[in-house]
């Protein structure tokens, strides 16, 4: 159980600091009131998921400890919802009602659709 705690810390260490530097750039080129930083970085995250379950369906192409790294850990730490909700609120309280519901459709849409993009990618790689 130790083990599976450190190595579920140890991803989750590295998905939020990748996650805070995925925003920093994103931001750094997009000046917007939109949450584009959180946007990328979950969107982005739903594909590497896809991606990891997918190499899981596949055998032995990711260890049991591979597996809960990247996806509790690393995709865990990664992808922010409480930034989203509170985006969202943010939004909300300002009467932004077109960048909200934007934001809550193009996250679901293209979330799934990043997470079965990684699966087909996969599936593809190794047909």
């Amino acid at each position: 159980m130790l083990k599976t705690i450190l190595i579920v810390g140890t991803g989750g260490f590295l998905g939020s600091v990748s996650r805070y530097l995925t925003q920093v750039l994103v931001e750094r080129y997009l000046h917007s009131t939109f949450p584009w930083g959180t946007f990328v970085a979950n969107i982005a995250g739903c594909f590497l998921i896809g991606l990891v379950y997918a190499l899981s369906e596949r055998g032995n192409l990711l260890s049991p400890e591979w597996r809960i790294f990247m996806t509790v850990g690393f995709c865990g730490g990664f992808t922010t919802f409480s930034s989203f909700a509170y985006n969202n609120l943010t939004m909300l309280s300002e009467n932004n009602l077109i960048q909200l519901l934007g934001n809550i459709g193009l996250s679901l849409f293209f979330g799934i659709g990043a997470v079965y993009l990684g699966i087909v990618a996969i599936r593809l790689l190794y047909s």
